[in-house]
């Protein structure tokens, strides 16, 4: 079993930029994936994608590569932190951290959890979110019910 704990741990201790993509942003990022999750949903995946999605981002404001930057550190980790992961869940955050800023959703349960766990939490950069843009039906439900709310 993955220790989630450790995760957190190292990507504090390498983030060096601001808490707009930081511990706050990954806190609630994880905890929309936890909404969001349905039965066919990998919530290991889920948690480890919230932490790991922006690791590599070199600005907090605009940086288009981050998301394939971060996809090729974790191979860093297969071997250590992410080493109890199957061979199925690897690939599938890996994928969920390459394509969460170009792709709107790929079909699969657990990483349009993860596109949309990250898409829930844009009001904190002024952008609402808009529900034919969410990959899970779920997601669409709530982007509707925060814009209501607005």
């Amino acid at each position: 079993m993955v220790d989630i704990e450790q995760i957190i741990q190292w990507a504090i201790s390498r983030w060096t930029l601001g808490e707009l993509h930081g511990i706050s942003h990954w806190e609630r990022v994880e905890r929309n994936g936890l909404l969001l999750a349905t039965p066919e949903c990998d919530v290991t995946v889920i948690r480890l994608f919230a932490y790991l999605h922006d690791s590599r981002r070199e600005d907090d404001s605009y940086d288009e590569e981050h998301g394939p930057r971060a996809a090729n550190m974790i191979v860093g980790l297969r071997k250590t932190l992410l080493k109890d992961l199957s061979g199925q869940q690897f690939e599938m955050l890996q994928k969920a951290i390459q394509l969460h800023t170009s792709t709107h959703s790929t079909g699969n349960p657990t990483i349009d959890a993860c596109f949309d766990a990250d898409r829930l939490d844009l009001g904190r950069v002024g952008i609402t979110p808009i529900p034919q843009k969410m990959a899970t039906k779920k997601g669409k439900e709530l982007a509707r019910e925060n814009n209501r709310w607005q």
